[in-house]
Formats: structure tokens, sequence, C-alpha cells
């Protein structure tokens, strides 16, 4: 059978874009016109697997019942909240950590390849020199052994389009612009969260948006874009049960069968 579109890693764009065309995308997605899946369609393939994608509007305060779960969950389990303000020391103490946690924590989702160390190595040189080291946090147990992170960052995607796509001769600035000066954007990406699976489902996740929200509100952010999540992965949607949300773009994995 034929397959996709996917990528080699989970870092990589995956599924078509079915619903949402009016939307503008992420940086970790692409985008494609409607008469895509129709064609699709047209030649026979079906629908293997979806991601949807939601906007999450980012609450004026913790919401209460978040705030009590998330100092239940750090009291019981005896939980740490790290941050940093150096790239090279997160890299040191736990860029490795970071990307084997993600490994272990997507294993089971459709189409997950794990990350290579060749991968891990190249990811933790690219990314976390970038990022707003303020909204990167890091869950740990009371060996200093970690047990969920967050990474997001200032959404790239108007940046991108004023760049149209190129770094020269000044695209560069709107992408330095959208990092890193005061005037953001109000939307940002969240790139990567992951939990190590004897802690799902207890409530980590609300000990690291308890953090991250409080620095979301600092920086002037109205909302953010989950990027894409598996349809059937109900333990990362019911992360966002006490937000606002919308669930406003579904990408598709098509399959089809093929005859020797």
């Amino acid at each position: 059978h034929i397959q996709g579109p996917l990528g080699f890693t989970d870092f990589d764009a995956e599924g078509m874009l079915v619903e949402g065309f009016d939307q503008l995308s992420t940086m970790a997605t692409i985008y494609n016109y409607p008469y895509y899946p129709q064609h699709m369609e047209r030649m026979g393939f079906e629908k293997e697997a979806d991601w949807v994608e939601y906007q999450i509007y980012i609450p004026d305060a913790i919401p209460d019942k978040h705030k009590r779960i998330s100092d239940l969950i750090q009291r019981k389990y005896n939980l740490k909240i790290k941050k940093y303000t150096s790239a090279k020391k997160i890299a040191r103490d736990y860029g490795q950590a970071i990307f084997e946690l993600m490994n272990e924590a997507y294993k089971p989702l459709f189409g997950y390849s794990a990350l290579s160390q060749r991968q891990i190595d190249q990811y933790v040189k690219m990314y976390l020199p970038i990022v707003d080291l303020r909204m990167v946090t890091l869950i740990t147990d009371a060996d200093d052994q970690l047990i969920a992170v967050g990474i997001s960052m200032p959404s790239l995607s108007e940046a991108l389009q004023k760049a149209h796509g190129r770094l020269l001769p000044f695209g560069w600035y709107y992408l330095l612009k959208a990092l890193f000066m005061k005037r953001r954007a109000k939307m940002l990406d969240l790139l990567l969260v992951a939990v190590k699976p004897e802690y799902q489902n207890k409530g980590v996740n609300a000990l690291l948006f308890s953090d991250l929200i409080p620095v979301y509100q600092k920086l002037g952010f109205i909302f953010a874009e989950s990027n894409p999540e598996l349809e059937m992965n109900g333990k990362v949607q019911a992360q966002w049960e006490y937000f606002e949300t919308k669930q406003h773009k579904r990408r598709r994995a098509f399959v089809k069968e093929i005859n020797n």
C-alpha cells in the first residue's frame, strides 16, 4: 500500500490539509489547496489517520481547577519545575533527555519513528539556541530525572509571509523581529509537549501550563496554536478542557492498496 503524506520524523510536516483552508498555517505544517484531498479521493485513496489543530486562547488567569490539580500533583509526586536562562546549560543538562523523553512519550502514536542519536544531536543544536527559554518548562522528579517538557515559541508564520519564505536579502530581519523583539506576534506555537508514560493522565500537563501561562500573559500572547494532534489522542486533547478552544484545522494521511 501507499500512504501519506508523512515526514521522516515527527518534526517533519505530516498530513494533507482537509479543513481550515482560510486559516494561517504554522511553521511546522504545510499548506495545500482544497482540490488536493479531492484529487486524492478521486484516485481511490481513503482516510487512514487525521490530525486536528486547535486555537487555544490564553486565559486572563490560571483556571482554578487547573491550579488545584497542578499544586496537588507537585506535592504528591515531589516534582520540581526547572527553568533556564542559558541555552548552553539547558542543552548540557537536559538536551539529550528532552528528545529521549519525546521518543518514549510519542512511541505509541501513529507514524512515529524514534529519533536516532544523530538526529537528537542535530535538534539540540538547531532548536535550543533559538527558543525563548522563558517559554521552556522542564518538570523533574525528586532525583532530577526529566519527566515532562513543554516548549513553545512565538509564531513565525506572519514573519515567513513577509519574508516570502527567504532569509536573504531581508527575510532574516522579520524572523529575528518575531523571535526576539518586544513587539511580537499575538500567536504562539506549542512546539513540543511530552510527558513520561507513567506520569500521563495524572495532571502533569497542568503543572507545565501553570508555569507557562503567566509567561504567555507577560509576553502579550492572545492565543496559541496546538499544531497537529492525532484525532484519537484523547490524552493530549484532554489537557485543553479548562481553556477556551476552537478546533479550526484538520489534516489527513491517506492510504491506498496497490495491486500486485
